[in-house]
């Protein structure tokens, strides 16, 4: 048994030793069975909510209205959820209502993939009515039931049965991927930022290459933002393996470079709801990619290491090229860099306006960058006085 599940037990015999049963439930029994990390468990149990909180002396509400209460013990934190049922979804994502209840197979009945509905007492035994360590050996994503019902409840459960096609290289069974053909268009009713936190995973996954063929053969990608007229250029992105990719920004980038022109990447990102920072973050490495001018030491000062650096592994990612030599080049240019960041110059904009007694405008941005090209390009010494008589000798201010 995995040392976290070791480490949960005591949370488990003290539920059952006040009557009720509990067991682990979930992407930890799933991941225990393929012999994958585990990061944390999930327990379920036939306790109330209130009975739950009974039992331990330091609770939290996190999710009371769906059965969850965490439980703190031993210093670490645990997420113990009834047993519920969920009557009819609305909107395709949420149930109209949870129902607590007793019956540990009706729990695991409502979940969405067989491999996600297998439970694990405290002696290691499996509780598996639905088959999911089988489909698990056959390395299958199949439905609990009926897969239009599962999708139908919720749309969602689309793009992670792709996520799990990219993350765990397994296939769907064949009803399940005429269920995802049949009920595509209603992931039109799912969240942009729920799809988002699913798509970025399945960029992540060692099989994206086939998740991203399945988003294509299945039609799905008309309902992501942005693809629905880019058939073609998905297609040309399925290529490539973007699990040899660094990092997520890094894979954005490359889907970008098919996807949509340069001045339209805030724009694409925008309606994915990233984060601002990130936006900027990946349009810069698709800048660069662009430039191809990785050596300059004011393109490397500018966009900064990190940047730099996903930019080369990125173009030379497309160009099917290794790009370990132009890193370390890229590295030793920045390290030679008499500053990196330009707080570092020694003068700002208020002893700009001391030494020219004008008033604050653009220009003091335009002086700065011209101050500061000529310190990165080691044509001017990075100290106040040098730089004095430099704006004095070009007339800069």
């Amino acid at each position: 048994m995995n040392e976290l599940f070791v480490q949960a037990l005591p949370i488990l015999k003290k539920i059952e030793d006040n009557g009720f049963e509990a067991v682990f439930v979930g992407g930890s029994v799933r991941d225990a069975l393929l012999n994958r990390t585990i990061h944390d468990v999930d327990i379920a149990t036939s306790a109330t909510p209130d009975e739950v909180k009974s039992i331990f002396s330091k609770t939290v509400d996190v999710g009371i209205q769906h059965g969850t209460v965490l439980v703190i013990e031993n210093g670490e934190s645990y997420e113990i959820t009834t047993y519920r049922v969920e009557s009819e979804y609305v909107d395709y994502r949420k149930p109209k209502e949870v129902k607590f209840i007793r019956s540990l197979q009706d729990d695991l009945q409502r979940r969405d993939f067989t491999m996600n509905a297998i439970a694990m007492n405290m002696n290691g035994d499996m509780i598996d009515p639905f088959g999911g360590q089988q489909a698990i050996q056959r390395a299958m994503i199949e439905t609990v039931g009926n897969a239009n019902d599962r999708f139908s409840e919720d749309a969602l459960r689309m793009m992670r049965a792709l996520r799990f096609v990219s993350q765990l290289s397994f296939t769907c069974s064949d009803e399940t991927l005429q269920a995802l053909k049949d009920n595509q268009d209603l992931l039109k009713n799912i969240s942009i930022e729920r799809i988002t936190a699913e798509f970025e995973k399945l960029l992540c996954g060692v099989n994206v290459q086939e998740a991203l063929q399945l988003l294509i053969d299945t039609n799905l990608f008309t309902y992501l933002p942005g693809f629905s007229d880019k058939k073609n250029e998905l297609i040309q992105v399925a290529q490539y393996d973007l699990h040899k990719v660094c990092n997520v920004d890094e894979k954005w980038a490359v889907l970008l470079y098919y996807v949509v022109n340069l001045n339209e990447v805030e724009s694409f990102l925008r309606a994915w709801r990233l984060p601002v920072k990130r936006i900027r973050h990946i349009r810069a490495i698709l800048q660069a990619v662009y430039h191809e001018n990785y050596d300059d030491k004011m393109t490397l000062f500018t966009n900064g290491i990190d940047c730099s650096l996903s930019a080369i592994r990125v173009s030379y990612f497309l160009k099917h090229q290794d790009s370990k030599q132009a890193e370390e080049q890229a590295i030793e240019i920045w390290n030679s860099l008499p500053i990196h960041d330009s707080s570092q110059v020694n003068v700002n904009g208020t002893l700009l306006t001391e030494w020219s007694n004008r008033e604050k405008g653009p220009w003091i941005r335009e002086t700065l960058h011209i101050i500061t090209t000529k310190i990165i390009n080691e044509e001017l010494p990075n100290n106040t006085e040098a730089i004095y008589k430099e704006v004095h000798r070009c007339n800069l201010i």
